[in-house]
């Protein structure tokens, strides 16, 4: 594949992952599966690692996750919760271990552990006492959710030993096989709905509001990582120092070689059905904690650590129908429904199509048999037609000629593969647009089923008009009483006042997600220059390409834009100006080791970036200084090691001229 193909097909693959992430970590809507996930950003991170000059900031491959929900306070992780890479076969296992050992420059020990199917969470002990437990949310903050982790006895409320100071332990929460069909047969008996799947039902659980409800749901705690350093030389020591503390970890061997590891592998995969939990892969990890350290981040995957995964499942059923689902760029979305089938602990009713062009790609029809591939717990994907199953009586799927919400015309652009219903007011399209407002808005209160009422009785038709809605017109709806009508409208008006970059995300560009909102923002400053932002200004931005430029422009020179504009102006919105980058720390790395207790390490970082300088997640020769906090792990021997200076807080303070 040449540069130019390549940029193409990178810039094509980082829309729809971010898209699918978006709906699966913020909004909880699963449109995709994993193993379609899995494949896109396999293909993304090896053609960046092909043409490594397009990596960008931007890409799904640096980054982790969605936002995290609004519904709990939120909690900034003193140490990111980093994704990992996912291999698939033998061969990309054994390059990764050749890959690890030659920037080792030695034989490495592998820490072997299954890969559990739950959810992720770090919690925080003080002088052995619990007293934060916080999701991953985007990596760098979590939702606080100490109250419902409290309710699941696998989780020790106080440390064993004479653990002194502040641990931070990671693992995954988790429901049994036992426990998911106990629970099942309590619903059915009480009629209420079945739950999906045990990783469904762990989450959903976990950010429950009321912790009573969650303490009724039989949820546990594997724990597999201890952050803060005990002592601990190897990953290992770390998992029976936990063990010692009163925590459950999932089983874990030492592999001393890759025939090692291929044993673990295939015992586990051999093992999956009859363990008591899901698994979907194990996970490699160098086990000495030095070496892992020294690996160093590529992006915000930790080089020392890997996910095998295990071969994507199978099935087969048939397709009963095709819906076309309308979004807020007015893209049309085909979803299949078809006859219920249990793959890899779930009932799956639903599978993506994407588009037009994959239907007729697989040349599929209404009644045909097709092969269901799924490498987890979430929708997965048609991948093939078993044409020869046809008994005469399939049909083919109609491509919609207008728009199945609105009855609009619709139509397919220059350069796109999706189809677009043209009329910019329908129903679907003001719905999303005020939805994903909301969001950027941080308007707790303000869900799914609130603005669908809200648009149909004409109340909201674009987001300006959420900061007109008074009590009295939500007094009046189902579900609202004068107390919540107040508490919403309350909440509203505390949200007029926006920063910069979260009013350009809320303004809905196609191809402008958070991280290219808040780079326009540090560059223009206020929303005057941005609006009179030039093509070759934009481009000239690190974080914007050509066809996000392209884009932006588009939005902007639209008259839709200045009545938006207008009308946020109106009801009384006020948009913050960007913070000012001054180039006092120009061209310094900074890396953090250790606790910080004059400042939390995100708003550390913020200033050295306000200040020119940036941050890295390793020490290396390029580094200009570690700043070493209380606890200050391996990357202080690191920054001896290699002579870089070390700054204690106070001075890192000083530096900052605070």
């Amino acid at each position: 594949m040449i540069h130019a193909e390549a940029k193409s097909r990178i810039e094509k693959l980082r829309a729809l992952i971010e898209k699918y992430r978006y709906e699966y970590h913020v909004l909880d809507v699963h449109t995709v599966s994993d193993a379609t996930n899995d494949a896109l950003k396999h293909e993304l991170y090896t053609l960046e690692q092909q043409f490594p000059d397009l990596i960008t900031p931007l890409s799904p491959t640096q980054r982790v996750g969605g936002e995290p929900l609004p519904k709990f306070s939120k909690v900034t992780h003193a140490v990111p919760m980093l994704s990992m890479e996912d291999v698939f076969t033998v061969n990309e296992a054994c390059d990764w271990l050749a890959r690890v050992e030659k920037m080792a420059n030695k034989h490495v020990d592998i820490a072997c552990m299954p890969k559990i199917d739950g959810l992720a969470v770090s919690l925080v002990y003080e002088d052995r006492k619990l007293m934060t437990a916080a999701t991953r949310g985007n990596g760098k903050i979590g939702e606080n959710v100490t109250m419902n982790v409290r309710t699941i006895e696998s989780v020790p409320l106080m440390l064993q030993g004479d653990m002194k100071g502040r641990v931070e332990v990671r693992g995954e929460i988790y429901m049994t096989r036992k426990d998911f069909a106990a629970l099942n047969r309590r619903q059915q008996k009480s009629g209420e709905a079945l739950f999906a799947n045990p990783r469904n039902v762990s989450a959903g659980s976990i950010r429950q509001l009321d912790p009573k409800i969650v303490a009724t749901r039989p949820l546990r705690f594997f724990a597999w990582g201890l952050v803060a350093n005990a002592g601990q030389s190897t990953h290992i020591e770390g998992l029976e120092r936990l063990r010692d503390m009163g925590f459950a970890t999932s089983p874990f061997v030492y592999a001393k070689d890759f025939n090692d590891i291929k044993k673990f592998f295939g015992d586990m995969e051999n093992k999956r059905e009859k363990l008591d939990y899901w698994i979907d892969g194990v996970v490699l990890r160098v086990n000495d904690v030095k070496t892992f350290d020294g690996l160093g981040v590529v992006g915000k995957t930790p080089r020392g650590l890997v996910a095998w995964k295990f071969a994507a499942e199978e099935a087969t059923t048939r397709v009963q129908s095709v819906e076309w689902s309308v979004g807020r760029t007015g893209a049309l979305t085909p979803v299949a429904t078809v006859a219920p089938t249990f793959i890899a602990g779930t009932t799956v009713t639903h599978a993506t199509l994407h588009n037009a062009d994959e239907i007729a790609r697989l040349g599929l029809k209404l009644g045909d048999t097709v092969v269901l591939t799924k490498a987890g717990d979430i929708i997965p994907k048609i991948t093939k037609v078993m044409t020869e199953l046809r008994d005469g009586k399939e049909k083919v799927i109609m491509i919609p000629e207008k728009c199945p919400v609105c009855g609009s015309p619709i139509e397919r652009r220059q350069d796109e593969v999706a189809l677009f219903c043209m009329n910019s007011t329908c129903f679907a399209q003001e719905k999303e647009h005020v939805l994903y407002a909301a969001r950027a808005f941080d308007i707790d209160g303000l869900g799914d089923k609130i603005v669908e009422r809200l648009v149909e009785e004409g109340l909201l038709s674009s987001p300006p008009d959420i900061f007109r809605l008074q009590e009295g017109d939500l007094a009046l709806l189902d579900r609202f009483g004068d107390v919540s009508a107040k508490k919403l409208v309350d909440e509203i008006a505390k949200k007029k006042i926006i920063d910069l970059d979260k009013f350009i995300l809320g303004l809905g560009i196609r191809h402008v997600g958070a991280q290219t909102a808040f780079a326009l923002a540090r560059a223009f400053g206020t929303l005057e220059v941005f609006v009179s932002a030039t093509a070759e200004q934009l481009v000239a931005i690190p974080d914007v390409g050509e066809i996000v430029a392209k884009s932006i422009s588009k939005f902007l020179r639209s008259p839709q834009s200045h009545l938006l504009f207008d009308a946020y102006r109106d009801v009384g919105v006020i948009i913050r100006k960007a913070k000012t980058i001054t180039q006092k720390l120009a061209g310094k790395t900074f890396v953090f080791t250790g606790t910080l207790s004059l400042l939390e390490r995100e708003a550390a970082k913020e200033k050295i970036r306000l200040l020119g300088g940036s941050v890295s997640g390793s020490v290396s020769k390029k580094t200009d200084y570690v700043v070493a906090g209380e606890n200050a792990g391996s990357k202080r021997d690191d920054a001896h090691r290699l002579h870089v200076p070390i700054l204690r807080e106070d001075e890192f303070m000083r530096m900052l001229g605070e």
